[in-house]
């Protein structure tokens, strides 16, 4: 989109100031052709000094002398095409003023007011060092992106590391692309946040990071599909909806075998609305050629993987930020395409949950059951294709029927289970869907905005008292 929105600018001739701030990073390392253009502009400073010593002369040339200016002009542009190759701002139509030092203040205010006297499109380099001032970020610039409670002398985080999803993935994904030398791993500029660190290493040929381009990190993975590989996508829930033409063109049309892991579904607390990965159950299941999962615990996203990497079809992994919950279960039945699990029987109510609100599942479960209820709990594992016969025998059973996910309601797990019931016409039973409502959810940790919402056990279970 900044390329097609510099591109539609330049055109139009418009007066418009854009502000490149390089820092060299995205969230990791940046990388790429347009990276490689940019360290280029970076470090040619005597273009810049040259620069200033033309202006300076055309200036004080007579108002007669415009063949001269002409002829200075070119010899100008020859000189940056010589020092700065394919200087790509201005011959799509903007005047390029940098690369400017960001941290100095009275700098950058001076070229501020003057490129606001410039007619067309102004673009200011602004170079700028990630984590300036405080040594451990300037060192470390991808781990201080997001950091939690720090102490401030040395930079080490307060936080006891524990293993998480992301880990969990990374891990396996090594474990069988050793056995599997056509598993390839693409990341977009999210090489640690995804777990995928120690692939990189250890398969350097098999790893690509696009950078922050999500379209075009599907579209490569559908070329790479259509040529024989298994590629594996770890992608941010809430950066997937960037991604969502290139899902249904160029991977479920032709039906291609992608793994689509989605890292930080459901809510991840402070990052806040832009974050929250609360969308994607709605929008991947209404897609065609498309298989969707999600696991209860490490142990089961683990199998998921495996299995995806065999099935030569689009597929969706779908896991929380952080790590797994308390209740630690007995219960791993074999994975089978669109099948679920009952990890718990009863008679008087069935709760539907999917991927981490399994385990909230079974903690409603047995406070149900302290106070007399006898409670069926299934794991659906699979949102698509999903199990309608365990699905519909446990409801026709107990005739009360909540389904729980992290996930706003609408498209998500409980309008999937609302159209077996009325597909089937099953009669006199009680329905309740937790979820998220129809709007953004705003800053708060998960906690906080689970007691929001509703989907605390407590909450739960007092609804479905005063309900059932």
């Amino acid at each position: 989109m900044a390329l097609e929105a510099l591109n539609h600018a330049g055109a139009m001739k418009t007066n418009l100031i854009v502000i490149l701030n390089d820092n060299e990073m995205s969230i990791s390392k940046n990388v790429g052709g347009i990276s490689m253009f940019l360290s280029k502009a970076r470090t040619r400073k005597f273009y810049t000094e040259s620069n200033k010593y033309i202006k300076k002369v055309v200036n004080m040339l007579p108002s007669g002398g415009n063949w001269i200016i002409r002829f200075i002009r070119k010899i100008k542009y020859s000189i940056k095409q010589w020092l700065i190759p394919n200087m790509l701002f201005e011959d799509i139509g903007f005047r390029y003023l940098g690369p400017i030092d960001g941290h100095d203040i009275e700098k950058l205010e001076s070229i501020l007011k003057t490129s606001k006297d410039l007619e067309g499109p102004v673009l200011i380099h602004v170079v700028t060092k990630k984590g300036k001032g405080y040594k451990p970020a300037e060192e470390n610039p991808d781990k201080f992106h997001s950091a939690s409670n720090f102490d401030i002398e040395t930079g080490i985080s307060k936080k006891e590391k524990t293993i998480d999803y992301s880990k969990v993935f990374g891990e396996k994904l090594i474990e069988l692309a050793r056995k599997n030398e056509k598993i390839v791993a693409i990341t977009a500029a999210m090489k640690d946040g995804t777990g995928l660190s120690e692939f990189a290493k250890e398969f350097p040929n098999r790893f690509f990071d696009v950078g922050i381009a999500e379209q075009h990190a599907i579209g490569f993975a559908a070329g790479l599909a259509k040529n024989g590989m298994t590629p594996v996508v770890p992608i941010y829930s809430s950066f997937y909806q960037r991604s969502f033409d290139q899902v249904i063109h160029d991977v479920c049309i032709q039906n291609l075998g992608i793994v689509m892991c989605v890292d930080r579904a459901g809510i991840v607390g402070n990052d806040g609305e832009t974050h929250q990965g609360v969308f994607d159950l709605s929008f991947f299941s209404i897609i065609p050629n498309i298989v969707i999962m999600a696991p209860k615990d490490f142990y089961e996203l683990k199998t998921m993987l495996e299995y995806a990497v065999t099935l030569k079809k689009p597929v969706v992994i779908r896991y929380p930020r952080g790590g797994e919950g308390k209740i630690k279960f007995d219960i791993h039945e074999k994975l089978k395409l669109g099948q679920a699990e009952v990890l718990k029987t009863g008679n008087d109510i069935t709760i539907i949950a999917i991927g981490k609100m399994v385990e909230r599942g079974i903690e409603i479960a047995n406070l149900l059951e302290e106070q007399g209820k006898s409670v069926e709990v299934i794991n659906v594992r699979f949102l698509k294709p999903i199990d309608k016969q365990t699905i519909l025998e446990s409801i026709k059973k107990t005739k009360n029927v909540v389904t729980i996910e992290d996930n706003i309601i609408k498209g998500g797990l409980g309008s999937r289970v609302a159209e077996l019931i009325n597909e089937e016409n099953i009669k006199n039973t009680k329905f309740k869907k937790y979820g998220y409502p129809d709007e953004f959810i705003k800053h708060g940790s998960i906690s906080e905005i689970e007691k929001k919402y509703g989907l605390d056990a407590e909450s739960i279970v007092k609804d479905i008292n005063d309900r059932f």
